[in-house]
C-alpha cells in the first residue's frame, strides 16, 4: 500500500509540477549531553553521532563539551562537536585512498547518523515555499579506518523528500560516503542546482576546522544519483567538475560534459518514465563510459526500499558502481567492465554499454 501511495504522488505531482521534467524524489544524530563547564549557559551537547557542541557559556572559556549521548562517541574526542569555536578534530588529515573490498548488497562497516536540516537553503521548496535545507547522511566515525570519504550529492523525485530513499541514503553512508541529499521536493529548480549547492557546502565543512568533516572528506571523488526528476537533476549535475561519476535512476537526459562514467539505470515494467526515454539519453552520451542498465521486473517504484534495512538488487548495483569509481573497489569492477561482465550475464537485467569492454 506504501508504495502505491508513493507511486502515485509522484505521477500526480509529475504532472502538476515538472512540465518535461518527470516524476520523483530526523536529526538522529544528536542527542543532547551534560551542561558544560565553561561559564553560565554553557549549554554544550555532543550528538549520538557526534553532533556539534553548544557554544561556551556567557564569561566561560568554551565550556567542557558534555556527556555524548545514548551510543553515540564520547563527548569531545575526534568525532565530537565544538567548544567555544575550538577545533573540532586536532587528529592527523585523512589519507585519499582506495577502500578495503565489501559487499555492495549488505551494510556496510560504518555507524551512520543522519543530520536534518543542515547546509544553506537551496532551490524551491513545497507549493513554491521558502528554499529547503540539506539532509546529512554520513559515517558516524568519520576517522574510522583513515581514509578520506568520497560524496555523493543526491536528488529526490517529484514531490519527495531523502526519508522516501532512506534506506539506500543509508546504505551509501554505511559503505563510508558522506551523502548529501536536497530536501527539495522539486530538486531539477534552482540556480545554482540543489545538487550542486549541496557538493560546496561539503567541501566547504572540509575547510571549516569547526565542523566535524574537517579535514575528513575526498574532495576528488565526487558522485552524483537521483530519482526521476532527481534523475535528470542528476545528468544535469554532471556538468560540473566536481562530479566523477553519476547513476540517474529511473530518469536521464544526454549529457555532452560529463567528467567521468555514466549508469543509466530504467526500469523494464516502468511507464512513467520508460526505458525508451533513457535510451534516447545513453545514445547522447559518447565522451564518457556509459551503461544503460535495464533491471526487467522494476516499475518506476518498486525498486526503491520502503520497509526493512536490506537494500534491493538496484541498490545493491548503485552502491556497487560508486564503490568501483569513488572508492576503487576493484573486487567489483568486474560486474560493469570486461567482456564478459557480472551484470551483464544476470538475465534480471538487459544491459548497453559504450567504452567499457576493458
Amino acid at each position: 500500500m506504501a508504495r502505491l501511495m508513493a507511486a502515485s504522488r509522484i505521477i500526480v505531482l509529475m504532472a502538476a509540477a515538472c512540465g518535461p521534467l518527470v516524476g520523483c524524489g530526523s536529526s538522529s544524530g544528536s542527542s543532547p549531553g551534560a551542561a558544560g563547564n565553561g561559564g553560565t549557559n554553557g549549554g554544550a551537547t555532543a550528538g549520538s553521532g557526534g553532533g556539534s557542541a553548544g557554544a561556551g557559556g556567557n564569561g566561560g572559556n568554551g565550556g567542557n563539551v558534555g556527556s555524548s549521548g545514548a551510543g553515540g562517541q564520547p563527548a569531545g574526542g575526534s568525532a565530537g562537536g565544538t567548544a567555544g569555536g575550538a577545533v573540532v578534530d586536532a587528529g592527523a588529515p585523512c589519507t585519499v585512498g582506495a577502500y578495503p573490498a565489501a559487499d555492495p548488497s549488505m551494510p556496510g562497516p560504518f555507524a551512520t547518523v543522519t543530520e536534518n536540516n543542515v547546509g544553506p537553503a537551496a532551490g524551491v521548496g513545497a507549493d513554491g515555499g521558502a528554499a529547503p535545507m540539506f539532509t546529512l547522511f554520513r559515517p558516524m566515525d568519520l576517522q574510522q579506518g583513515g581514509l578520506c570519504h568520497p560524496v555523493i550529492t543526491w536528488g529526490n523525485g517529484t514531490g519527495s523528500n531523502p526519508s522516501l530513499y532512506k534506506v539506500l541514503l543509508n546504505q551509501l553512508a554505511s559503505h563510508g560516503f558522506v551523502v548529501i541529499a536536497s530536501n527539495s521536493p522539486q530538486v531539477a529548480q534552482g540556480d545554482p542546482p540543489p545538487m550542486i549547492v549541496g557538493v560546496t557546502w561539503v567541501l566547504q565543512q572540509n575547510d571549516d576546522p569547526t565542523s566535524v568533516m574537517y579535514q575528513r572528506i575526498d574532495t576528488t571523488h565526487i558522485g552524483a544519483t537521483g530519482h526521476s526528476q532527481g534523475g535528470f537533476a542528476t545528468t544535469t549535475a554532471g556538468a560540473d567538475a566536481h562530479i566523477t561519476t553519476i547513476a540517474p535512476l529511473s530518469g536521464a537526459m544526454a549529457q555532452h560534459n560529463l567528467h567521468g562514467p555514466a549508469m543509466l539505470f530504467c526500469g523494464g515494467m516502468d511507464t512513467t518514465v520508460p526505458c525508451s526515454t533513457i535510451m534516447s539519453a545513453y545514445t547522447g552520451i559518447n565522451n564518457q563510459p556509459v551503461m544503460l542498465a535495464e533491471y526487467l521486473a522494476a516499475d518506476h517504484v518498486s525498486w526503491v526500499t520502503f520497509r526493512g534495512t536490506t537494500p534491493s538488487p538496484v541498490e545493491a548495483t548503485v552502491t556497487a558502481w560508486m564503490r568501483v569509481h569513488l572508492m576503487g573497489d576493484t573486487a567489483l569492477r568486474g560486474r560493469f567492465y570486461g567482456a564478459s561482465c557480472g551484470l551483464c550475464q544476470d538475465t534480471a537485467w538487459t544491459v548497453m554499454r559504450k567504452m567499457m569492454d576493458q
